[in-house]
């Protein structure tokens, strides 16, 4: 496993990290055996950083995640989410009186007296041109309660904005080889700025895995089923916005371009890898094997030049047009 910076945290965190909101929710049933072992496994292979929300699995990741620490002896950086308890899910919730409920509720979730990393959860638009919330969230640092803070993201011209914050130390963005934009018109000012990169929902909801066909199917719970067109969250959340159709067809084409002994869950992997301005990937895993596949993406040899130009020949000819303006 391979380390790079986080932003200006001065902390290392392994280059493939590990997605928890499979393990609490809304990606079909996970066994908490599978959850715990597809942790251990990812600690035992190198991984050193987990990010998770409260929302998932309203909080059985986090408290699985904290099962786990307590085992172990490693030095692991855990990066929760606040916000999306709210109920509507407005701008004018990110209030102190909320942040502090949600963060005292993770504190306990994850059994620690301060949380590594929070970070707002795909909040309104609006809430990024709110100062007080980021004064907020200086507080609870003051308070001891929080080490760092970040964003998540939707939207690239949401990262720009938030950036501007002079404390935000991490944006968490969808950023695959479906999803391309922000290498354009983010991670130059990202470099600048010294924030870190958490490129999530790596594998497009498992698309890039090359596993699915059309005939695959979904359990009721899984958001692949029941949120295809945005009906629960943002759509770009499920397969990054692409129709199913579409991705898989790109897929199969992405395929030719694998690399020697590598799987396409691997290939997609390393794809992100190839961006300086990324400090981890964070692929989900429901269990050990899933963890252990991941992590080793970081051993894959660079792409070549001819590979990376294939695969964005892909994106612009059958994806770009999709996606490309709306995130």
């Amino acid at each position: 496993m391979k380390y790079r910076p986080l932003g200006r945290t001065g902390w290392k965190v392994s280059e493939i990290s590990f997605g928890a909101w499979a393990i609490g929710g809304s990606w079909g049933p996970v066994s908490e055996t599978d959850a715990l072992d597809a942790l251990h496994a990812a600690i035992d292979h190198g991984v050193n950083f987990i990010d998770t929300a409260d929302v998932y699995g309203d909080g059985r990741s986090e408290r699985l995640i904290a099962q786990v620490l307590k085992e172990r002896s490693e030095e692991v950086y855990v990066a929760t989410k606040a916000g999306r308890r709210l109920n509507p899910h407005v701008a004018e919730g990110y209030n102190r009186q909320n942040l502090t409920a949600f963060v005292e509720r993770s504190l306990k979730n994850l059994k620690t007296d301060a949380i590594d990393l929070l970070q707002l959860h795909c909040p309104p638009t609006q809430v990024y041109y709110m100062p007080e919330v980021f004064d907020i969230l200086d507080d609870l640092v003051r308070q001891g309660k929080i080490r760092y803070y970040g964003v998540s993201v939707e939207k690239v011209e949401e990262a720009i904005k938030a950036v501007e914050y002079p404390n935000v130390q991490t944006v968490q963005i969808i950023f695959n080889m479906f999803r391309q934009r922000p290498a354009e018109r983010f991670f130059d000012i990202a470099k600048e700025k010294q924030v870190g990169i958490l490129a999530r929902v790596p594998l497009a909801s498992g698309l890039l895995t090359g596993k699915m066909t059309r005939d695959t199917t979904f359990s009721r719970d899984d958001h692949r089923h029941f949120n295809r067109r945005g009906e629960a969250f943002d759509v770009g959340e499920t397969f990054a916005g692409i129709d199913f159709e579409t991705g898989l067809s790109a897929a199969e084409e992405l395929r030719q371009y694998l690399p020697l002994g590598a799987t396409m869950a691997q290939f997609a992997l390393r794809w992100i890898l190839m961006f300086d301005a990324v400090s981890c990937a964070i692929p989900g895993a429901k269990n050990r094997q899933q963890s252990v596949d991941n992590a080793m993406a970081s051993d894959l040899q660079p792409l070549s030049p001819e590979t990376m130009a294939a695969v964005r020949d892909i994106y612009e000819r059958k994806i770009k047009p999709l996606v490309h303006h709306r995130w």
